[in-house]
């Protein structure tokens, strides 16, 4: 039963999950640690840090740890997997077919303007699914983590969007910073 269960989630991921894997991350937490509770928050959290540091997709990779995780199984990880990419298969399928021929049709160029702004509130779900305790510390119980992570968090924000600082390397600067300062 979960194996189906499993399927269908990951389908429903795939089919909704507009705007990459960032944006499909709150939807695979609600349905995993919300929904069904086949994972406790702070799993989910660790497996979301195994997946940015895996090489693919951050969502392919959080359906392959989460199918493992939830049943225990290889199979649970080929069937989310599966599952999660098989929506975007057939669409690219069937869109490849017709986009180059109406790509400059009205009613096309409308259902994409209405898309953007649904990428940005997912992409923007997802940033603030990963601002929990897990990730930032807590204010009450370790207050010097805490202002760490905002700091970290600032100063990376700040330089990537002010001064267009180079992501790799204010990723790298990060690892250093909590390397020293953790």
């Amino acid at each position: 039963m979960i194996y189906i269960q499993l399927f269908y989630t990951f389908f429903k991921i795939g089919l909704f999950g507009f705007g990459g894997g960032y944006a499909m991350l709150s939807m695979i937490q609600g349905e995993v640690v919300t929904r069904y509770e086949w994972l406790s928050s702070q799993e989910f959290t660790d497996i979301v840090a195994i997946s940015q540091m895996t090489p693919g997709p951050i969502g392919i990779n959080a359906a392959t740890y989460v199918g493992f995780t939830a049943t225990g199984s290889i199979w649970g990880s080929i069937i989310a997997t599966f599952a999660v990419i098989f929506p975007s298969f057939i669409l690219m399928l069937t869109i490849s077919k017709f986009f180059l021929k109406y790509q400059k049709h009205p009613v096309v160029e409308s259902i994409f303007n209405g898309l953007r702004p649904a990428v940005v509130g997912l992409l923007a779900s997802a940033a603030l699914v990963l601002m929990n305790t897990e990730n930032f510390g807590s204010p009450t119980k370790d207050t010097y983590s805490f202002v760490i992570s905002i700091i970290i968090f600032l100063v990376t924000f700040i330089g990537t969007r002010k001064y267009k600082a180079n992501p790799i390397l204010m990723i790298i600067a990060c690892g250093i910073a909590g390397l020293l300062l953790y």
